[in-house]
């Protein structure tokens, strides 16, 4: 690249943050929004479905083959923050239903290839984005190892099929999840507020990770009730993949995906 256009990079980059932090972001929305947003999401996701859910399919397929390396490694202890760990980096996953989402809004084309292929405008932002998220989890993961030693002391784990009367058969046990779900609950909420956001404005502008994830957590914060609710949502539908064996996601996390790109494009 020549040093022009380096320097025409550059300038259009310090451009798009100037615009995007001059942008009036918008506060207390309605309540109905949440549900506005799966509308939309669920209307983008059967406009030339076959990509979405071949989207879905593959991260369906993904899922349950980490699940069963867990297991065949012995490491089922770790299954329940990874479960968790799975809603954190799920926005950055769903990048290319954004793709999809935003390119149907333009009157562009996609495909499947592009989608798996996506490149933001923000470059490796989006990665080092990603490695702190990734590194929330493993800090998450490393966490819940803790409590559970608190707990429990250096009993080794017993198990996914003991586990269950251990916990809620035993004032040891609603004690560690009472304290384990505090804890999760700050990592899941911190994440929330940074990603939600943050990663469809990293496909959509060319700025810099620090700035999109604080305007995310801003945006989270003047729409406390309705992002809280769309977190519930997004929860909910998520324990729904869970009890169909993860099948569910094959529809279920491409609708969220287009779903949440239009939460984002409401928020302007």
């Amino acid at each position: 690249m020549s040093g022009k256009d380096q320097a025409a990079g550059l300038i259009s980059e310090v451009s798009d943050i100037r615009e995007t932090r001059n942008i009036q972001w918008k506060r207390n929305l309605s309540a109905d929004a949440p549900l506005r947003w799966l509308s939309l999401g669920w209307k983008d996701l059967w406009i030339t479905p076959i990509p979405s859910l071949l989207y879905g399919a593959l991260v369906c397929v993904a899922s349950i083959v980490f699940i069963g390396y867990m297991f065949s490694t012995g490491r089922d202890y770790f299954l329940f923050p990874a479960l968790s760990g799975f809603l954190i980096v799920g926005p950055i996953i769903a990048s290319g239903l954004y793709l999809k989402s935003r390119n149907l809004e333009l009157g562009e084309p996609f495909s499947f290839s592009t989608m798996v292929s996506v490149r933001p405008k923000a470059g490796a932002q989006v990665f080092f984005t990603g490695m702190l998220l990734v590194m929330l989890i493993l800090l998450w993961m490393r966490a819940a190892v803790l409590v559970y030693a608190l707990f429990f002391g250096l009993q080794p784990f017993p198990g996914l099929d003991q586990i269950a009367t251990m916990l809620l058969t035993t004032p040891t046990g609603w004690a560690m999840l009472f304290v384990g779900g505090f804890v999760g609950s700050l990592f899941a909420g911190f994440a929330f507020a940074i990603s939600v956001f943050s990663i469809p404005m990293l496909l959509d502008r060319q700025i810099d990770a620090f700035t999109a994830m604080g305007i995310s957590t801003t945006m989270v914060w003047n729409n406390l009730r309705v992002t809280i609710t769309w977190g519930a949502i997004v929860l909910a539908m998520f324990l729904a993949c869970l009890a169909t064996g993860l099948l569910g996601l094959i529809v279920i996390f491409p609708w969220l995906g287009h779903a949440t790109w239009h939460a984002y494009r409401e928020m302007r």
